[in-house]
């Protein structure tokens, strides 16, 4: 009877801790949501209709944790996805719509650094939630976990910068932003045809009659700077996070920061309901290295 009780008592505890989980993601979600709602009636009022698309895509983003739980059967834990939230909201409403990249010096720089930071989480999480798998017969070092967040999150990043360029050709946009040079390196410019570089000072620029060196003040690069100082920063975000999952893995799960960042797995029933037919694991899947015995893997 005690025992019942004390599994009753742990039962309830469980509920109530999910309840208030949940009413945390219901606020920040729920509060930014209405944000960008409030956003996309003035965008169309305004007749901005390119920043009504944008807020559309934003809320449908913010059903892709959602998403991803019930399908994986998987617990994002609150601190990722109140981040994953925010993240949406400040490159979406107030990078693109409020002009944040173009009015605050970095704003670019600190969203595609958080980029490879989360991305990597995510990269790790998969692989680490494959390789706790019973479909899966092969096991996975600490490092070769980290490797393969890395170059998952650094493919996402690159992935990205593919999307900017096609936006910007197909649509005649400006995400890849623009920096100003005011100085030439290139081969072309070799009087004699050779492959030696020629340095060429800009003085004086002129398009279309307007001098270009009083503004913006030199040559435009039509992006190129900006997409290589945006996988420069995501290059130090996965590398980050890499190494936190890296010792998070290595300490058999323990951490708090990795913790609430990496997704778990909800139940052993919802793993099972979640499963492919024949599939079934019944089990719940823990951090690598927590098996209680070489016996939990396959062989």
């Amino acid at each position: 009877m005690a025992k019942k009780q004390q599994q009753g008592r742990t039962m309830s505890e469980k509920a109530a801790d999910t309840r208030r989980r949940v009413r945390r993601r219901l606020t920040v979600r729920g509060v930014l949501s209405a944000l960008i709602v409030a956003t996309l009636i003035r965008s169309a009022f305004m007749q901005r209709f390119e920043n009504v698309f944008v807020c559309v895509l934003a809320l449908i983003l913010f059903t892709v944790p959602m998403l991803l739980e019930k399908q994986l059967a998987i617990d994002i834990p609150p601190v990722m996805e109140g981040i994953i939230y925010c993240f949406i909201y400040a490159a979406e409403i107030l990078g693109e719509i409020n002009s944040f990249y173009t009015i605050i010096p970095g704003w670019d720089t600190m969203l595609h650094t958080i980029n490879g930071f989360l991305f990597a989480a995510v990269g790790f999480a998969l692989v680490d939630l494959f390789n706790r798998s019973k479909r899966f017969t092969f096991e996975l070092s600490p490092l070769f976990l980290a490797i393969v967040a890395f170059c998952f999150s650094m493919t996402i990043g690159v992935l990205w910068e593919f999307f900017e360029f096609g936006m910007d050709q197909m649509l005649g946009t400006d995400m890849q932003k623009d920096f100003v040079v005011q100085q030439v390196n290139s081969v072309l410019l070799n009087p004699d045809g050779l492959n030696i570089v020629e340095h060429e000072t800009i003085d004086s620029l002129f398009v279309n009659g307007q001098d270009w060196m009083e503004f913006p003040g030199g040559y435009i690069d039509i992006g190129l700077i900006d997409t290589m100082k945006d996988l420069q920063v995501n290059f130090i975000g996965a590398v980050a996070f890499s190494i936190i999952g890296f010792f998070y893995v290595k300490r058999q799960g323990k951490g708090k920061f990795a913790a609430a960042l990496i997704p778990v797995v909800r139940s052993p029933d919802a793993a099972e309901k979640n499963a492919p037919r024949g599939e079934q694991t019944g089990r719940v899947l823990r951090p690598t290295g927590q098996n209680d015995n070489k016996g939990d893997h396959d062989p």
